[in-house]
């Protein structure tokens, strides 16, 4: 995927909790992480707020909507390929919806996968990986499943 100027490309990545679970898809898009599993998200649009860009990505994504969005830190990207991004990553709730392949060109399907589950499948969208890998993002997402589980 070509770099216009050579910055990195801003996107929101969002981790959508139901109950205990989150919400995973199998990626089918042309243009970077083929094959792998990814939570919804996009790219951040011009005058677009993170939060916002996450409810939108996500409804037209999946057909779901959410509450509660909270911005928790970022990954640097850098694909094998060169392709640089960085992904803002928001927590947010379930709110309602069934979470269905609104964009098939994108997505293959899209399942609630319990944090056990996510961490073994293979392969891992780059920003997902990277996301796992960091301890400080990852324990807000596992204080988020357990604050979750608890209600």
């Amino acid at each position: 995927m070509s770099q216009v100027n050579n910055f990195p490309r801003v996107g929101v990545g969002v981790l959508v909790i139901k109950n205990d679970k989150i919400l995973i898809g199998k990626r089918i898009s042309k243009t970077h992480g083929t094959n792998t599993w990814s939570p919804p998200g996009g790219w951040l649009e011009y005058g677009e707020g993170f939060e916002e860009c996450a409810a939108r990505e996500v409804k037209e994504e999946t057909g779901i909507e959410i509450k509660e969005p909270k911005v928790v830190g970022i990954t640097n990207n850098i694909f094998p390929d060169g392709f640089h991004t960085l992904t803002v990553w928001v927590i947010a709730k379930w709110k309602r919806g069934e979470a269905k392949v609104m964009e098939p060109e994108k997505f293959q399907e899209w399942k609630w996968l319990k944090i056990d589950e996510l961490k073994n499948l293979k392969p891992l969208f780059l920003p997902l990986k990277l996301f796992l890998e960091n301890k400080t993002l990852l324990n807000h997402l596992l204080k988020e499943l357990n604050s979750s589980s608890l209600k």
